[in-house]
């Protein structure tokens, strides 16, 4: 496992990082620690999860995958990274959501009790809040650093202006900084690449990015004319399983996957490899986030760290996929 410096801090982290919202609904909690296991024997020390987790589980499910994950914690804690999230809906009231100074002093402490921790390496704005002020979101944030509860903030799913911004307010205030971006980025959405990497790089953020299989897409293990039986794309997961259809399975992806599975058989490489070595390739990236449901579907990506695409393999992985730098897509 190779690590790096997190953005422009002293904290240094794995270049993979383990996410886990399938852990409690896809994924039973015996499975689930044997995935972090599987990570943990790797090298892997950086995990990330989020307090709506588990992906496509109902509000009252909503905090199981950090019960799990800090199940698996007790009494190695110290060891590993530790990156959660808040702002999706959790409960039944309506500030039991977003961004406000009540829900964040809330939601941290809910995310702790279940953590079975005293604090979060990094604590993340899931989405952008833009119904409640940016500079109350940062105070409320500053507040918790300097409780202790948590190291570090960062977002995820946010536009570059609107970080921009935050980054602007947080230094008037003279409150803690992001530290990090979690984008969507894969070869089928590049979008990221114009504005928000650019901007990253220039701030010295760190940048985690989640989806670098494009829902397990870029495996190449689907078919557009054959409907899916398991994983991200089937009812299985709630309403996530409409979300991930509606992102990827268009003929214009699958038609772009078997064009980089050409490439990636000249190569003599798995496709799967190939598409998380080209995420890790670009200099912008800290570390990418990879997720399962079974602990031997990490064999492939695990390995993907170690793999250095040569010049050749990324400019041709990186022409395919160019027409995927258009949109404005938010997450």
């Amino acid at each position: 496992m190779q690590y790096r410096k997190f953005g422009g801090t002293g904290l240094t982290v794995s270049r993979l990082c383990l996410g886990t919202m399938t852990f409690g609904l896809q994924t039973e909690e015996a499975a689930s620690h044997a995935i972090l296991d599987k990570a943990a024997d790797a090298g892997v020390n950086f995990i990330d999860t989020a307090d709506v987790y588990p992906l496509g589980g109902t509000e009252q499910l909503a905090g199981r995958t950090e019960e799990i994950v800090g199940n698996w914690l007790k009494g190695k804690r110290e060891r590993f990274i530790l990156a959660t999230k808040a702002v999706g809906k959790v409960g039944p009231s309506s500030w039991d959501q977003g961004a406000s100074r009540k829900h964040l002093l809330d939601a941290i402490d809910a995310s702790l009790r279940r953590l079975g921790t005293d604090y979060v390496d990094l604590y993340q704005l899931h989405s952008d809040d833009t119904q409640t002020p940016l500079d109350e979101t940062l105070e409320a944030l500053d507040t918790i650093v300097r409780q202790g509860k948590a190291r570090y903030i960062g977002v995820s799913n946010f536009l570059a202006y609107r970080l921009a911004r935050a980054l602007g307010r947080a230094d008037v205030l003279r409150v803690a900084r992001f530290v990090s971006v979690q984008p969507r980025y894969n070869l089928l959405f590049r979008q990221i690449e114009r504005e928000l990497l650019p901007l990253a790089q220039e701030e010295q953020l760190a940048v985690i990015p989640y989806n670098p299989l494009a829902g397990g897409l870029l495996t190449g293990k689907h078919r557009h004319d054959v409907a899916p039986t398991e994983g991200r794309f089937t009812a299985t997961v709630g309403k996530a399983g409409e979300m991930y259809t509606q992102r990827y399975w268009h003929e214009r992806e699958f038609h772009t996957i078997e064009k980089l599975k050409e490439i990636a058989a000249q190569a003599g490489k798995p496709l799967t490899q190939t598409a998380l070595a080209w995420v890790l390739a670009n200099p912008a990236v800290t570390s990418a986030i990879i997720g399962a449901s079974r602990a031997e579907q990490l064999t492939d990506t695990l390995a993907a760290a170690d793999l250095t695409l040569d010049a050749d393999l990324k400019a041709k992985l990186d022409e395919v996929s160019m027409e995927y730098r258009w949109g404005d897509a938010a997450r």
